[in-house]
């Protein structure tokens, strides 16, 4: 069975790059699984990428000028929405590798334009990885509900009119994929109701799998060595802090953590902040908190000794799926504080595993991240659930069986 995955970038949705790795490797899943993607950052041989240097460089333009649309609109908001315009060549990469079924990830900025996906005469699988694919093009829509009809007067955008650049993506996607042999699957129970409630998915088969995750590689390590190997101090607790575009997509919550460690620091505490994913964070507010910027972190073994290092992790974002980061903190052993809203619910249990803030209550996120690291017994009672409720339920070979078992299933029917 061959099986062709499509993602824009390796390093997102990491957890299907893993079950490539996976499902190459046991023998009798009898699958031999690729991945196609745009960008690519590592050298995993099944992760497939044309990366010569003309070809990078249209890909660069392409997203700028699949961009131009979004930014006519009020809003302008260029990481939050994808109108997925512009031509691609997926269907010669497809003809080339002929597979059985095409599994499809994260799609936008420039990889493929939507109505590429009728051209596919093949089984498809789709996990979702935001809002976008049941959307009239925004990755997040908030508290927006307009998906459920037809999009338009789009809060995203900054648009009051009716027949705006949502409306025209919506309409684009229903007409080209109203006929696709098309299977969904969601990460989240939480997301999964939101696609069934879309007019794009609602008469779509819908299963829940979790994103899977390697807990050999995410595994607690000596926190004192950690920090030793990462040049961070050993006489503070370090709160940490870390999403892909943290500082400039709003929905990872920089802002709202600012507040909270503005809070923090009145208490007097010897806390560090220490922060990853971008290059530039700038401050942070009106604190005199220690405070370090690790940049990008591109290598698993780094970030999970970053994880390791950590007191807490703090996710202070506003609507999320399923994310790889706390599951990634948890796997080490790192208790995590995150506001109460979309999947994170189903990763992090409140005062077992972790503090559930109320949403966007910036007071209660700062007394999630005291109630964590005050007490010692608690803290590692936190630790010990965290690691635990990862690998009893998002442990990469379970997640890679249930996929095995969608794919035999597609097939055979």
């Amino acid at each position: 069975m061959k099986i062709l995955m499509l993602n824009t970038f390796d390093e997102v949705g990491g957890a299907a790059k893993a079950a490539v790795r996976l499902l190459n490797g046991v023998r009798n899943h009898k699958i031999d699984a690729k991945m196609l993607v745009q960008f690519k950052t590592g050298n995993d041989p099944h992760v497939i990428c044309n990366r010569n240097h003309l070809r990078k460089l249209i890909r660069r333009i392409k997203i700028f000028l699949g961009l131009l649309p979004v930014r006519l609109y009020p809003q302008k908001p260029e990481n939050n929405f994808s109108p997925s315009l512009l031509p691609d060549r997926k269907m010669s990469d497809f003809s080339a590798i002929n597979p059985d079924i095409i599994h499809l990830h994260w799609l936008c900025a420039g990889f493929l334009k939507l109505e590429t996906l009728g051209k596919f005469k093949k089984p498809l699988i789709w996990t979702l990885h935001d809002s976008w694919p049941f959307t009239g093009g925004c990755h997040v829509p908030f508290d927006c509900e307009r998906y459920r009809q037809k999009c338009g007067a789009c809060p995203i955008l900054g648009s009051s009119r009716e027949n705006d650049l949502s409306r025209h993506v919506w309409l684009r996607k229903k007409n080209s994929w109203q006929d696709l042999d098309l299977t969904i699957v969601s990460p989240s129970r939480w997301l999964a109701e939101c696609a069934k409630s879309s007019s794009l998915f609602r008469n779509v088969h819908i299963d829940v799998i979790p994103n899977g995750l390697d807990t050999d590689i995410f595994t607690p390590r000596n926190k004192q060595k950690a920090r030793d190997a990462l040049s961070l101090p050993q006489d503070r607790q370090i709160i940490l802090f870390g999403a892909l575009w943290g500082k400039t997509d709003p929905n990872k919550g920089f802002n709202m953590l600012k507040q909270a460690l503005e809070i923090l620091d009145k208490n007097k505490t010897k806390l560090t902040a220490v922060v990853f994913g971008a290059d530039y964070f700038g401050g942070i507010g009106d604190t005199k908190l220690p405070f370090i910027n690790l940049g990008r972190i591109e290598d698993e073994q780094e970030l999970s000794m970053l994880y390791s290092a950590a007191d807490v992790f703090v996710a202070p974002s506003m609507l999320e799926n399923l994310p790889n980061t706390i599951m990634e903190a948890m796997a080490c052993g790192t208790p995590c504080v995150a506001f109460l809203q979309g999947g994170v619910p189903e990763l992090i249990e409140h005062k077992i595993s972790g503090y559930l803030a109320q949403a966007y209550d910036t007071k209660d996120l700062a007394a999630g991240i005291l109630w964590v690291l005050e007490q010692n017994r608690r803290y590692h009672a936190l630790a010990e659930h965290s690691r635990q409720k990862i690998k009893s339920h998002f442990e990469l070979n379970i997640i890679a069986q249930q996929y095995s078992e969608l794919y035999h299933r597609i097939l055979a029917s």
